[in-house]
């Protein structure tokens, strides 16, 4: 199959491990920042195949993962509403609340539904005029152009019965609250190639150059991984530090533009909260002022609530590279994917559902 065997090639993926471990002469710390690419480091084996100098640690890149327990609570508050249809991807209905979550309000009566698609949303506000339907708009920058174009649909076609509930997070301020941090570890980033297929990597050369650490964006195949991390090494060796990119057959400097527009002709650059993280300037999206009308937290009075996180949970240490799954204490115990403290183990993206799903998990965990 074109752009997938040939990148899950057994001797190139031996070449390569080769190759990473004669250069190497030190110890790296390499993030790769999105929960995709965490997830396929863990199901092909490679990061027990690397040398081991070189540590992984894994990023925010999860959008389910880094939704702030308030946003939780908020959807939550919303979706027990009698007059509403509440719509999200389905990730989200298990991501705990501060008391339950979106199943447990499914479970009760809530009219709570999975789509795969923010225009899936607006059909069924089209064809339900007596009900709230209220779409859960999270994620980084590759589900912005869809969201922001479910508001235009909506507003074109004068669905006034639609609303979105906002929690959408940017990668590049992410990286630079990780980096300015002084607990930091990390000391190399693989960025997440989806994203910047529709960003590009433009805001990443000056990060590279402020921090000094290489940032290579790779796809999520075992080949395009391994190039990203014999990329980075190679830049750490030799004391360099720029962006590069290792992604070209998706990838372009500048990105997709006609993407790009349609986010910013409906968001702007507003200051967002973080699970475990807490706020970061500027690190996500909200409505522009002329869309005010399709926002959820607005017509259902729930800007102002707040909730108090787990402490059981690291999510947020786990998230920023502090930490590895394995040592929360309440990881395989207290936390399961059956019973989740918090979102990194409920997630397609998360980092301990991966550790949990492919066995990356100590003996002192589950005794």
């Amino acid at each position: 199959m074109k752009f997938l065997d040939e990148y899950r090639d057994p001797a190139k993926v031996k070449r390569l491990l080769r190759e990473i471990e004669s250069i190497v002469t030190r110890n790296w710390v390499i993030m790769e920042i999105c929960g995709g690419q965490t997830h396929a480091f863990l199901h092909h084996g490679l990061d027990e195949m690397l040398p081991p100098q070189i540590e992984l640690v894994h990023g925010p890149g999860c959008p389910v993962c880094v939704t702030p327990l308030e946003q939780i609570d908020k959807a939550i508050a919303i979706a027990t509403r009698p007059d509403v249809i509440f719509t999200s991807y389905g990730d989200m209905l298990r991501v705990p609340g501060s008391s339950k979550d979106l199943f447990s309000v499914r479970a009760k009566g809530g009219d709570v539904r999975v789509v795969y698609s923010p225009l899936e949303a607006v059909q069924i506000a089209e064809a339900n005029p007596d009900k709230e339907v209220v779409f859960f708009a999270i994620g980084f920058e590759t589900t912005a152009p869809a969201n922001a174009m479910a508001v235009l649909q909506a507003m074109n076609k004068g669905v006034k019965n639609f609303s979105v509930l906002v929690s959408h997070v940017r990668v590049p301020p992410a990286m630079e609250a990780i980096l300015g941090s002084k607990t930091n570890r990390v000391q190399g980033f693989l960025a997440a190639g989806h994203v910047c297929a529709v960003m590009g990597f433009h805001e990443y050369p000056p990060i590279a150059q402020k921090y000094r650490v290489p940032i290579v964006v790779t796809g999520f195949e075992p080949i395009d991984l391994l190039n990203g991390l014999f990329a980075a090494v190679k830049q750490l060796e030799a004391g360099e530090a720029f962006a590069e990119n290792q992604y070209q057959r998706a990838v372009r400097f500048g990105g997709n533009e006609s993407a790009q527009n349609t986010i910013r002709s409906v968001f702007q650059s507003v200051d967002r909260k973080w699970r475990g993280i807490g706020l970061i300037p500027q690190s996500g999206w909200g409505l522009r002022p002329d869309y005010a009308e399709f926002d959820a937290e607005k017509r259902f009075d729930v800007e102002n609530l707040l909730a108090q996180e787990s402490p059981l949970c690291i999510a947020g240490e786990i998230l920023q590279g502090m930490k590895k799954p394995t040592g929360c204490a309440a990881f395989g115990r207290e936390c399961t994917p059956l019973n989740p403290l918090g979102a990194p183990m409920v997630s397609a993206e998360g980092a301990c559902a991966a550790y949990y799903k492919y066995h990356r998990i100590s003996e002192s965990n589950v005794s």
